[in-house]
């Protein structure tokens, strides 16, 4: 599926919910690791711009719900349909939430399609990976798996970021070392926007 609206659409319509530039930071680097999974296991031009229009968009609403958790995720699918994008889009961005407690709808449900390891291992890996570049200094430029996998490790880094979704992809048939790399050239690619080095 080619995406409704074209990248630059999307951005503002991301910034139309969300200012905060934590936040913007974390949907860029989920765009940039998404593309680059994409272009990994060689999808099809049009599914890796969907691919990436998935990390971008997939917290559109949380600008508007971060107050109250428990509503995240159900203000997107209105805002993405009047955006012109497909149930399955918007299904996919579901299902980054699904096992989550705090989001009640969506608790029980759980993920099976690759795209959906693939979304939620993506935008999870990204705050591994930017609290570890803050820690050298805002440096990514040489930042190697190997050394991202000890931080994965230790479990007292980066407490809050979950481990088991971001083993997800796995079911992609990657490793978590083969991840890492993808997933750290991606972010290199948009170092500049993110604020790192």
């Amino acid at each position: 599926m080619t995406p409704p609206i074209s990248r630059e659409q999307a951005w503002e319509l991301i910034k139309k919910y969300n200012s905060h530039e934590q936040d913007l930071i974390h949907y860029l680097e989920s765009e940039a690791v998404m593309r680059e999974l994409a272009e990994h296991l060689k999808l099809k031009p049009e599914k890796v711009e969907e691919w990436a229009m998935l990390g971008l968009l997939h917290d559109v609403d949380w600008g508007i719900t971060k107050e109250d958790v428990e509503t995240h995720l159900t203000k997107m699918p209105e805002i993405l349909e009047e955006a012109g994008f497909s149930h399955e889009f918007i299904e996919n961005i579901l299902s980054h939430g699904y096992g989550f407690h705090e989001l009640p709808h969506l608790a029980e449900k759980k993920r099976t399609e690759r795209v959906e390891h693939a979304l939620a291992a993506s935008e999870t890996i990204t705050g591994l990976i930017h609290a570890y570049a803050l820690m050298r200094s805002k440096k990514i430029s040489d930042m190697e798996a190997r050394g991202l996998l000890k931080k994965f490790k230790d479990k007292t880094f980066a407490a809050k970021v979950s481990r088991d979704v971001i083993m997800e992809i796995e079911q992609l048939g990657l490793t978590l070392e083969e991840f890492f790399k993808i997933a750290i050239e991606g972010i290199k690619k948009i170092k500049e926007q993110v604020g790192l080095v």
